[in-house]
Order: structure tokens, then C-alpha cells, then sequence
């Protein structure tokens, strides 16, 4: 088991009757996030620091079992900073950046992630999902005590919903019985099961892969590096076809192991069949603990549309990716990130409820990224038919000497946030010679600022970044103006240009860029990010 105080024996939330309960009509709320999982509780911190009342129903009353999702990438991670509470999980996490590729007995070649410095955050962190969630609901509790208006009910289960032009009414069962209440807004983050997808009648849309994976969490001391490693055609063959190894916290490592389409998925969960295939690749005499075992199958599927109506789909509950790629949990936190400025917006009556549309393009167009990586990957590491198979092969025995096939190698290759290239809410790039890593629709890179870095000093709202000029004063908008930026700054924002102005979205995307610009310029294209008609 992990550490006792993140079990499921601990109650972060632990049921209690509520007012909605006992009142004569039906309460309303303004929003009500259907799932307590990292992206429904990322949600409702997000919409709770900006004021939203905010109401989290979770069928638990507390963090699930096992570990789960445990790669946490860069860009979660500075979501989570974003937040307030990147410190507790980077601090307790397991920081990597480094991996290797194997090919039998053969190291293919190394990599790292992150080679370049003057980022606050790493390449990823390996920390388990319920340490993650713990984290997330501490951060809750402190931004409730600071006023914020969320609300999170335990063995709360959503086993109805109706939707409307206006909202949704839900019908509510807890361990006191049913009650119901109604919501301008229902966000369904519950998961890749989604009862809130299935009682609409809706279904996914795409591939399910014939193999299937054991996951196999053991505690051991063990002197292995904190990196990725990975093996195609293991030397341990009776362990898998391919094999995964990296560290998480509490001297947990996790494995995974291929063992193919046609098995008894009861055979292979009983605990000395998991064990001959962990002893096959530690050898005999090592000591471990089984911490946690699981089996999935790879898919790769998403629903037509994350939005319907006022009931918006949000993470697994929206789209499935299979594991390897860690594209999952942090897709989803990204999809929260997207979405809660623009909801917060529409309901403050600062944009036209229009905006939300934009939500399902730019997060419809990152699953479609995702899955199409995911679905590569897959095809990689499990090639379907001889001719798949002599392809990744020789792509391996290559890798080993030339540098130009290890791009073509892909045993999951990583998460990476989704660039809104073509969105509706980007203005024209007006800055020739920048750099593509800054573009219109890109998360603004993180670099050095004093003794600090960036991305703290942008803040939760519109911001101006004004580099080596003058920022024109534009009421309502928060300035970060850079006189003498550090060279990994100026590398990553001015490319060619002497100077440079940007305009940078609440979720901290780039929303346009200019060598200058005039208080009217911005103003335009702070409405246009914020889906009104500028024309």
C-alpha cells in the first residue's frame, strides 16, 4: 500500500448530510463538477480562485487505490504552480528527465528531455495519482479558508441528469438518501467509465489495440537510476515482449510488462504468475513488495464533442489514450486549464457564451494530437505484422550509431502540450524572425526573470509581456515589462527581433505578438481571445 495517510482509509472528504438535503426546493448552484478525480479537483480550483461558487460531487470520499497516472509533465507541473501547489508535489515527487532504450541486451541510446536549463520546472516528476489528488485537496481547503466558494461532497452519486437550454438538474444519492439540484453548468470529469457519458446515450469513437499490459507497482531498494528505461524484446523474455521500469516515491518502482492479446487476465493477476515475470527481470533473491497490480489494453478514442450544451466533457471522461506517452492525467489537467478561464469569463459576463465552443476545438485538437501520437506509439511497440516488425527492428539497430533514426524510435513518446495553431482566438503573428516555440497559440515558455521566473510574474489573468520596449498602459491588464532579459528569455521570446510585446491568455497561451503595438492593438486582441466580434 502507499504511505497509510493517502489511503483509501483516509477521508479527505468524508460524507456529511447538507443543506441541499433538507431544503424545500430544489438548491441551485452555479457550477457542479461531477467527479473528485485530479482533473475534476483541478477544475474547481481553478473556477474557486476566480470567484466562481463551484460545487465538486464525488461518489468516494477520498483518493482511489493504487497509483495510476504517476508521469506528471513540465507543463502540469507549471499549471499546478499556476495554481499554488506545484511546490508540494515537485518536493515529493521523484524528478526525472533522463531515459534509455533498450534492444534486447543492447542500450539503443539515451535521452534527455530537458537539456537546455533556465526552467523552474523539470522534464517530469514520478509521483502516484493519489498523492497528486491529496495535494490538489489541501490547496481546496486553503483556498476556501481565503474565501474562494467551492464546495467538494463525498458518497455524493450523480445517478441522474437532465439536460436543458439553461443547465441541468441532477439527482443526487448519498447514505441519507436522494436529493436533486439544478446547475447553469455541469462539468462531467468523471473519468474514462463516464456514467454522465453513458446516461446521454453518448459513445466514443476510435480504436481499441489487441494487447493488453500488466501494471506491477513493488516497494524494494533497489540501485537502479531515476530514469525511464525501456526494452523491446527484453532479455528477460519470459517477462513480456516489452518492458517499462522507472521510480516513484516510497521506494515504489513501476513495471510494465506486454504479455499480449489471447490471456487469461485472472491467471495473470494472481500473484505468483506476477511474480515469476518480476523475478524474470530482477532475478531470483531480490526482495520486493507487491504494492499495487493492474491490466490494461491500449485505446486510443474520444467522443465527437466535449461540449453539449451546458454539460461539458473534460478529461477521460472526454478521450482515452493508452498510458505509455503519460499523455492521460496531463491531458486532461490541460483541458481543465483551457477551459476554466473561458467559463469563469462567460459566467462574469465578460465574453459571449460562444467562447466555450473554443474549448472543444482547441482540446478537440489536442486528443486528436495526443491519440494520433498515442496510436503511433502504440504501432511502434507492438507491430502488427512481420513486415511492422522488420521496420522497428532495423530502426533499432540503427539508433544504436546514427543519430538521425532515433526520432523514428517511439516507445512512448512523451507529453507535450498542444500548440493552438489555426485557433479563432489567436491574433496575427506581427513579430518577424520569432521564435516558433512563441507563437500565437503556444503555452509562453518559462526563462529566467531576475530571481525568479516568468511564468510566476504572468498571473491568472491577461497579461502583457513587453520585452526590451515599453508596454502601453491598457487599464484592467496586468504588465510584465523586461528591460535586459536573461539570454535563455530573449532566446525563447525575441528569436530575431531587438524587442518584442505579447499578449498572454489567462491559461498562460500565447494570444499574439508584436515588434510593437499600440493600447488599441491589444485591446482588440484580448477580445478576440475572448471570442467577441472584433470585426
Amino acid at each position: 500500500m502507499l504511505d497509510d495517510r493517502y489511503s483509501l482509509a483516509h477521508k479527505l472528504y468524508p460524507y456529511e448530510r447538507n443543506a441541499d438535503q433538507d431544503g424545500s426546493v430544489e438548491a441551485h448552484h452555479p457550477v457542479v463538477i461531477i467527479g473528485g478525480g485530479p482533473v475534476g479537483m483541478a477544475a474547481a480550483l481553478d473556477l474557486g480562485l476566480q470567484g466562481i461558487a463551484t460545487l465538486v460531487l464525488d461518489d468516494h470520499e477520498g483518493v482511489g487505490e493504487g497509483s495510476r497516472a504517476i508521469c506528471f509533465a513540465k507543463r502540469t507541473l507549471e499549471i499546478c504552480d499556476r495554481l499554488g501547489c506545484g511546490d508540494p508535489m515537485v518536493d515529493r515527487g521523484v524528478v526525472w528527465n533522463l531515459g534509455k532504450v533498450f534492444h534486447g541486451d543492447d542500450k539503443v541510446f539515451d535521452f534527455n528531455l530537458l537539456a537546455e536549463g533556465g526552467h523552474r520546472r523539470p522534464a517530469f516528476i514520478n509521483l502516484q495519482q493519489p498523492y497528486f489528488e491529496k495535494d490538489l485537496v489541501e490547496r481546496i481547503r486553503a483556498a476556501q479558508a481565503d474565501g474562494a466558494p467551492i464546495e467538494i461532497r463525498g458518497k455524493n452519486r450523480v445517478d441522474r441528469l437532465d439536460a436543458s437550454d439553461e443547465g441541468a438538474r441532477l439527482e443526487v444519492t448519498t447514505p441519507d438518501g436522494a436529493y436533486a439540484i439544478t446547475a447553469d453548468w455541469v462539468l462531467a470529469c468523471d473519468g474514462a467509465g463516464s456514467p454522465t457519458r453513458k446516461a446521454m446515450g453518448i459513445d466514443f469513437e476510435g480504436k481499441v489495440f489487441k494487447d493488453s499490459f500488466l501494471i506491477a507497482d513493488v516497494r524494494m531498494t533497489a540501485d537502479f537510476p531515476t530514469e525511464r528505461w525501456f526494452w523491446f524484446d527484453p532479455p528477460f523474455r519470459d517477462a513480456g515482449d516489452s518492458a517499462l521500469l522507472h521510480k516513484q516515491p516510497d521506494d515504489v518502482w513501476r513495471i510494465d510488462f506486454q504479455i499480449g492479446w489471447d490471456v487469461d487476465r485472472e491467471a495473470e493477476l494472481k500473484e505468483d504468475r506476477i511474480r515469476a515475470r518480476i523475478d524474470a527481470m530482477l532475478g531470483e533473491g531480490v526482495e520486493y513488495e507487491l504494492v499495487w497490480t493492474s491490466i490494461y489494453t491500449f485505446q486510443c478514442r474520444r467522443m465527437a464533442s466535449f461540449r453539449h450544451g451546458r454539460i461539458l466533457f473534460v478529461g477521460d471522461s472526454a478521450h482515452q489514450v493508452s498510458p505509455f506517452g503519460a499523455r492521460g492525467c496531463n491531458g486532461g489537467v490541460q483541458d481543465s486549464d483551457n477551459l476554466a478561464w473561458k467559463l469563469a469569463a462567460v459566467m462574469k459576463g465578460e465574453a459571449p457564451e460562444t467562447l466555450i465552443d473554443s474549448y472543444d476545438v482547441e482540446r478537440g485538437a489536442a486528443a486528436d494530437e495526443n491519440i494520433r501520437n498515442s496510436t503511433r506509439s502504440t504501432d511502434f511497440i507492438t507491430p502488427k505484422s512481420d513486415q511492422s516488425r522488420l521496420f522497428r527492428d532495423a530502426v533499432l539497430q540503427l539508433a544504436r550509431n546514427h543519430d538521425f533514426a532515433r526520432p523514428f524510435v517511439n516507445s512512448g513518446r512523451l507529453s507535450h502540450p498542444c500548440i493552438y495553431d489555426g485557433s479563432a482566438l489567436n491574433s496575427s503573428d506581427a513579430l518577424p524572425g520569432g521564435p516558433a516555440g512563441a507563437r500565437p497559440g503556444a503555452p509562453a515558455p518559462d526563462a529566467p526573470l531576475g530571481k525568479a521566473f516568468l511564468l510566476d510574474q504572468l498571473g491568472n489573468d491577461f497579461a502583457v509581456l513587453a520585452i526590451g520596449c515599453d508596454a502601453p498602459a491598457v487599464e484592467g491588464l496586468r504588465t510584465v515589462e523586461v528591460a535586459n532579459p536573461d539570454p535563455d528569455l530573449a532566446a525563447r521570446y525575441l528569436g530575431d527581433a531587438d524587442a518584442a510585446l505579447y499578449l498572454i491568455r489567462p491559461d498562460q497561451h500565447v494570444a499574439a505578438r508584436w515588434a510593437d503595438a499600440t493600447a488599441d492593438q491589444i485591446v482588440a486582441a484580448r477580445d478576440r481571445a475572448l471570442g467577441k466580434d472584433v470585426a
